[in-house]
């Protein structure tokens, strides 16, 4: 009965990996999981019923009144906004004009686009989805390499996660009680290293195995004036967003929370404004968007801008409903994820893991690398919620030599386990990337080129903490179940 209870703890991680298998959404799992073995521990007279309160207690210090999460919904938002707005659909098409006679240009532009999609709203699952239904048509009739081209869109839909603002950088500063600019701004450089990383991955491919992604055809002529107004239409609204989202924190013009603010009410305008202005604006030149409503329209500059507005109320409801949503389940699985982590620690599995690590003798180094391979078995909710607030304080005691100054290494940490944790998108057993493209017909084989690049990426970053004083629709990976073909679907249906 001792060695029973003595191990509870290992048992709870043991029953929660089973049952992640099992299809049901992650919350739901770790929230069943504490709260099971919670009561087996009433049970056992291992806890007492006043010590559950803590439970309570801590759910609404830890999220409810928690004033760094309000960034979340904002940036929830934004992403949606911008991806029903049809802003992501005028950036691939100018990316393409851009890249059409370079070698693997289309695979070059949605990597790029990626890359821009991550650094203005943060969003994972969704992007993946949108991606696959704009790009990977357009790639496969034009005879790419359907593994390159869904590992493709995989590998940079999933940047968001770790290229600020991104969700899982506020969670993890906030369970280490860091900065959140600061955390934004060390895993800048790392996000954009990772996605240079894609990039010339794809050019090398593409120029030495030309038959993978081969050069568009008939692309026809584009003068110089109409490559800069495609360029200005496509990016330079989304580069002003990610300018006010971003150089506000760099800057301290504003704290994180306050630009989420900034950029939800950036995406707004963006949409409703920026975007039907300047189609508006084209409809009677020779600039003029092919598929535009303005461009259809007969009437005056002000019609041509009411008519490109048409249905915003419904687009600006779906948007705010699909925010709610996603930010709903967030909360929820955080919410489980604290019943989980507490009712670990009342069984004594901190202790219990606190003295294996000690007694087996294992320097700095091997507990990192531990702490790393459950980033390639387990998804970064799971990672991030539970095993962090166990391991960090172990690891921020180590002593890692010249890599990172004692108080550089929360940061240099953190930005490690992110780099590694984004590659739980892409491999099995878990990949959510995988489950995210099960909508589009015809994928396959689409982790493989791209899990080296995330794996050589951490020791690319090992030498480059982050220096001292340095002044984010996450539904899916959140809820994570293994049968989301119809949600998959439902939410990532483009604007």
């Amino acid at each position: 009965m001792e060695f029973f209870i003595e191990y509870l703890p290992l048992m709870m991680f043991a029953a929660m990996a089973v049952l992640l298998f099992t299809g049901y959404p992650v919350a739901f799992v770790m929230g069943g999981v504490g709260v099971g073995f919670a009561t087996i521990g009433l049970l056992t007279g291992e806890l007492i019923p006043i010590q559950l309160y803590t439970i309570a207690t801590r759910i609404w210090a830890g999220a409810a009144e928690n004033l760094v999460l309000t960034t979340i919904p904002l940036f929830v938002f934004m992403g949606v906004m911008l991806e029903r707005s049809g802003v992501a659909k005028d950036m691939l098409h100018s990316l393409q004009t851009m890249l059409g006679r370079v070698p693997g240009g289309l695979t070059l532009a949605v990597t790029l686009l990626g890359i821009i999609l991550a650094a203005a709203t943060g969003i994972v699952g969704a992007s993946v989805v949108m991606m696959s239904m704009m790009a990977l048509p357009l790639m496969l009739e034009q005879n790419y390499s359907k593994t390159l081209a869904t590992g493709t869109i995989a590998a940079s839909g999933t940047l968001g996660i770790l290229i600020p603002p991104s969700i899982m950088l506020v969670v993890i500063a906030d369970l280490l009680s860091k900065s959140v600019g600061t955390m934004f701004m060390a895993a800048f450089v790392p996000g954009m290293m990772l996605g240079g990383l894609y990039l010339v991955y794809i050019l090398v491919i593409s120029t030495l195995r030309p038959k993978l992604a081969p050069r568009q055809k008939n692309t026809g002529s584009v003068s110089f004036l109409q490559l800069i107004v495609t360029l200005v239409i496509g990016l330079v609204p989304a580069f002003l967003l990610i300018f006010f989202v971003l150089g506000s924190i760099i800057f301290g013009w504003a704290t994180p929370t306050e630009s989420a603010g900034v950029g939800a009410i950036g995406a707004i305008f963006l949409a409703f404004v920026v975007r039907p202005f300047i189609y508006a604006l084209l409809a009677r030149t020779q600039f003029a968007i092919p598929d535009a409503v303005a461009t259809k329209s007969q009437g005056n500059f002000v019609k041509r801008f009411a008519e490109e507005n048409t249905g915003w109320w419904t687009s600006l409801r779906k948007t705010l409903s699909d925010s709610m949503q996603t930010v709903g389940m967030i909360f929820m699985t955080v919410v489980c994820a604290m019943v989980f982590s507490l009712t670990f620690r009342l069984l004594g599995g901190e202790h219990l893991i606190t003295d294996f690590i000690r007694e087996s003798g294992y320097g700095a180094w091997h507990i990192l690398i531990v702490v790393m391979i459950l980033g390639f078995l387990f998804e970064w909710i799971e990672v991030t919620l539970i095993v962090l607030p166990v391991v960090a304080p172990i690891i921020l005691s180590l002593d890692f030599g010249d890599h990172a100054a004692s108080a550089d290494v929360a940061y240099w940490f953190a930005i490690l386990l992110a780099v590694n944790l984004q590659t739980s998108f892409l491999t099995p057993p878990m990949g959510p990337a995988l489950s995210y493209m099960k909508a589009v017909p015809s994928t396959g084989g689409l982790s493989l080129p791209y899990a080296p690049r995330m794996r050589q990426r951490p020791f690319l970053a090992r030498p480059f903490p982050p220096r001292r004083g340095a002044s984010r629709n996450l539904f899916f990976a959140l809820t994570a179940p293994r049968h989301n073909e119809t949600m998959t679907t439902r939410q990532g249906s483009p604007a």
